[in-house]
């Protein structure tokens, strides 16, 4: 670090993306992005025309984008408000919500929450997993301070029930807990149903993952107005022109193809559940994922030794080197072809180590 680098600012430890190769060709299963392509509409909005008008400033309201997302929803435009992927969304909720309360979530999860709450300054307070990953919700049921939630969890892939969150709620009726849907799509229960009944929940959401446009950096939020309206505030303080005018045409038109949306996802969970059947058949040890992901252990082989010995063979998988999870990788669920050559290369693996 430089000398003039904010002393505040001294032991922060920024999140650590996932590897983007370049030159060698790899299977890359390790940071969460579709195996499709994005919505053909999304090739169709995107014009000769359109790039020309990138000249011009985008639409800092995202109307059209804020419309399709409370179309597909059934909620009402103030219900939503945009971001430069969900990142940003998630930060602009630490800074509008988490300064004087604080905020509470999981000890193994996404990545990014610690480093906000260490980035701006917010009281964290990071709760253990049960022994089998999943979330105790007692630990939640404190009132004073805001709760983050990831649903389903990363990298775990394990979801609560509606029951459990709408409990969490309840218990925190002038707090608001924050729940994270970057994986939603994949299998779990979204809770936006639960929006009319509580005020103080807000629901970020991605178009990374389900919707197949990781590179166009388009996030979201939905929540009572009130709330979105905090967001807006952040959002148009920090910069108001955060989306593109291209990732604004390309959301619209993802969000409104309903029917690619749902043939996608189910051909995801489709593989999901064909690569977990094959895996267990070999000895291997996996969460019941809800995600674009599997979150697994190899039978005797080290996480650490499993990851390098899977990019040995030209496959990149993602490894946590933290307890209790370090012997466990994360693994997207890629096409057909992909996984299909992961099982081989995991059961090669399996059959070399204990040589």
């Amino acid at each position: 670090m430089s000398r003039f680098l904010d002393p505040r600012y001294a032991a922060l430890e920024p999140y650590t993306p996932g590897e983007q190769p370049r030159g060698r060709k790899f299977i890359k299963l390790n940071t969460n992005e579709s195996p499709y392509p994005p919505s053909p509409k999304v090739i169709e909005a995107i014009s000769r025309a359109e790039v020309e008008d990138l000249r011009l400033y985008s639409d800092p309201t995202a109307n059209d984008l804020v419309r399709a997302i409370a179309e597909f929803y059934g909620l009402e435009k103030d219900q939503v408000v945009t971001g430069n992927g969900s990142d940003e969304i998630l930060a602009f909720a630490f800074l509008a919500f988490c300064g004087q309360k604080g905020a509470a979530f999981p000890a193994i999860s996404y990545g990014f929450y610690p480093v906000f709450a260490e980035l701006f300054g917010v009281r964290a307070r990071a709760v253990p997993l049960n022994a089998d990953f999943t979330i105790d919700i007692a630990p939640y049921l404190v009132p004073g301070e805001n709760v983050v939630i990831a649903n389903p969890n990363a990298p775990t892939g394990l979801a609560l029930e509606l029951d459990q969150i709408e409990t969490i709620l309840r218990a925190h009726p002038d707090d608001v807990v924050l729940i994270d849907e970057a994986y939603v799509d994949f299998g779990a229960r979204s809770a936006v149903g639960l929006l009319p009944k509580y005020d103080n929940l807000l629901i970020v959401q991605t178009f990374s993952k389900s919707r197949a446009l990781a590179g166009g950096r388009i996030g979201f939020a939905l929540g009572n107005p009130a709330l979105i309206a905090d967001l807006s505030a952040m959002k148009y303080s920090f910069n108001p022109y955060n989306l593109g005018r291209l990732p604004l045409l390309a959301g619209a038109a993802s969000m409104r193809d309903v029917g690619y949306f749902r043939a996608c996802t189910g051909r995801i969970i489709a593989t999901r559940e064909r690569t977990a059947k094959a895996l267990k058949a070999l000895g291997c040890a996996m969460t019941d994922s809800l995600a674009n992901f599997l979150f697994v252990r190899l039978p005797g082989v080290a996480g650490g030794r499993a990851q390098q010995r899977l990019r040995d063979k030209g496959i990149l998988v993602r490894w946590f080197d933290r307890a209790p999870i370090r012997d466990y990788l994360r693994v997207t669920v890629g096409s057909e072809e992909e996984m299909a050559a992961f099982v081989q290369a995991v059961e090669e693996i399996i059959r070399e180590e204990a040589q």
